[in-house]
């Protein structure tokens, strides 16, 4: 299987773009969106070109705000929407698909904002989807996907140290988050395979940053410890536009 994460910035404005081209090409088995900024009957709209997948929403209260999706070509066993805490669910930001071997969660974590006034609830919230997945796990493996809005380490953005515990993303508080779910057995992926290739998955608006490849990488997949001898491989997909992230991925058998 070949199950691939992107947030794509707007599914409405992203689908106007290549993103039905880049669909194509990358044929993936699952697709997980972040900050679709559409309520469910937007998405569906947005999505009606794609056929032969199963599509699935989670959208925020507030209008053209967050939200995520789920395109599966296989249905799942069952799909739930949220963590069940009506103070994180107000915004979309997690579907759960089961699977016959595993769990997968798409998440849009939130940023911890301009002079990180949310990092506080951002920090509850890392603990409670921690949770989550700790209780998924007492039945299978999980896999975890989606824009963390962390740069785990100094390799994982192009300027560390003017960013450091300055910018949302690059606090210690929210890189010790990252880390325990790391050191609670969710394992990167992509550094799994690549430890010390510089790639990234986000770039700034501004800048020029992305032809100047100053970017962050924020995009993730998190697989349970006991499932890594399935994962076979890790990508980021740069070439993929249309968004101001792109796309990550990984192959599973």
């Amino acid at each position: 299987m070949k199950l691939i994460s992107f947030n794509v910035n707007g599914v409405r404005a992203t689908t106007k773009k290549t993103f039905f081209e880049d669909f194509q090409t990358m044929n993936p088995d699952v697709l997980c969106l972040q900050e679709t900024k559409a309520n469910d009957a937007q998405v569906q709209e947005a999505l009606q070109n794609i056929s032969g997948y199963h599509i699935y929403s989670s959208s925020a209260v507030r209008p053209g705000y967050s939200g995520t999706a789920l395109i599966s070509k296989e249905k799942p066993l069952s799909v739930t929407f949220g963590l069940g805490i009506e103070e994180h669910d107000q915004e979309g930001r997690v579907i759960t698909a089961e699977y016959e071997k595993f769990f997968l969660v798409n998440t849009y974590v939130p940023n911890s904002g301009s002079e990180l006034a949310r990092l506080d609830y951002r920090e509850t919230w890392d603990a409670d989807l921690l949770k989550h997945l700790q209780n998924l796990e007492k039945t299978k493996p999980v896999v975890l996907c989606g824009d963390l809005n962390v740069a785990h380490q100094a390799i994982d953005l192009a300027n560390p140290k003017s960013n450091y515990n300055k910018s949302a993303g690059y606090t210690q508080r929210e890189i010790d988050g990252l880390s325990t779910f790391i050191s609670s057995g969710y394992k990167d992926s992509f550094r799994h395979f690549y430890p010390e290739v510089v790639k990234y998955s986000w770039w700034s608006a501004r800048f020029n940053s992305r032809a100047k490849n100053v970017g962050w990488r924020i995009d993730y997949f998190l697989v349970s410890e006991n499932f890594l001898p399935h994962v076979k491989d890790a990508f980021i997909l740069n070439e993929i536009m249309g968004s101001d992230h792109c796309p990550v991925g990984i192959i599973i058998e």
